[in-house]
């Protein structure tokens, strides 16, 4: 029912029955049941490879990332020397992926304007 959403996040779980040894975001069954068996084309992320869910270092956790099928890599915690060994390995996007990330930047649309007395007064109903 989601296979028409621009984007959509991996997870660092193993499941035993389609890939007992593999994460999902590591394994290339699981990517390939995402786009073939349930029709995703959209820009594919790993979850935070910083999350220590993933063995390896951070270059070997990029390469298996990208290798399964995952398009965009993540890192969240800001460290530096980390975001380092994903840059060297993860490159830029280009090809496919980098065409999904535009289908999907070109989804986006401009928020609604904020009404901040109604949201003061909505958070009063509940008592906040």
């Amino acid at each position: 029912r989601l296979s028409d959403l621009p984007m959509a996040m991996t997870a660092h779980v193993v499941y035993d029955a389609i890939d007992p040894e593999n994460p999902a975001t590591t394994s290339q069954t699981i990517i390939d049941m995402i786009r073939d068996d349930f029709g995703f084309d959209g820009l594919l992320m790993t979850d935070d490879l910083s999350m220590k869910a993933l063995d390896g270092d951070f270059g070997s956790r990029t390469m298996a990332s990208l290798e399964a099928g995952c398009d965009l890599i993540l890192h969240c915690n800001g460290d530096m020397e980390e975001m380092r060994q994903i840059a060297d390995r993860a490159g830029s996007l280009s090809g496919k992926p980098l065409a999904r990330a535009h289908a999907a930047l070109d989804m986006r649309k401009s928020p609604e304007p904020f009404d901040m007395d109604f949201a003061v007064n909505k958070l009063k109903t509940f008592g906040l």
